[in-house]
């Protein structure tokens, strides 16, 4: 099966799967699997010159961090925001916990008719690593896999082709 797709919600549905395989539930998962895909598109943004720093948001997020408790959680590659809510563990996006049901939807909106084929690869692969060394190569692993795009802006939300095969042909 073959997916057109960008790379957001692969990278959305693989930190999501990586989550889950290391530990976290299903609901927690989704939303790190979302924060990791903000954090690297906002890097990626940056060092295109598509987004730059703006002062009030930067003063907005040291007032955010000085309330509440948070903690990091490490997930490919980036340090991703969560605090503790009733429901569980929640990754925060501008200074709020982020929804499971809307990263769902999300997803299968952008998967389509694909979602389950992808995510039933996804979990296979997170499934031949122990957890420890899952989480060492998971940015590796999604790096073999993504959808090839065009280099620097050209590619900048860009979709190209999710090979379910490839991902499987990883275990």
């Amino acid at each position: 099966m073959k997916i057109t797709i960008n790379r957001a919600p692969v990278l959305t549905l693989w930190a999501a799967v990586v989550a889950e395989r290391l530990g976290f539930d299903w609901d927690e998962a989704v939303t790190l699997g979302r924060t990791v895909a903000g954090l690297n598109a906002y890097a990626k943004g940056k060092a295109l010159g598509i987004f730059h720093p703006r002062p009030k948001e930067l003063k907005e997020q040291r007032k955010a961090l000085a309330h509440g408790e948070e903690m990091h959680v490490d997930l490919l590659q980036r340090a991703v925001p969560v605090v503790r809510t009733p429901d569980g563990l929640r990754a925060v996006s501008k200074g709020k916990p982020i929804d499971p049901a809307s990263v769902e939807r999300y997803l299968h909106a952008k998967f389509g008719a694909g979602f389950e084929a992808a995510l039933k690869a996804m979990r296979e692969l997170a499934r031949t690593r122990d957890a420890e060394e899952l989480a060492h190569e998971a940015f590796h692993l999604y790096e073999s896999f993504r959808p090839e795009v065009p280099a620097g802006t050209r590619g900048w939300g860009a979709a190209g082709v999710l090979d379910v095969a490839r991902i499987a042909a990883l275990k």
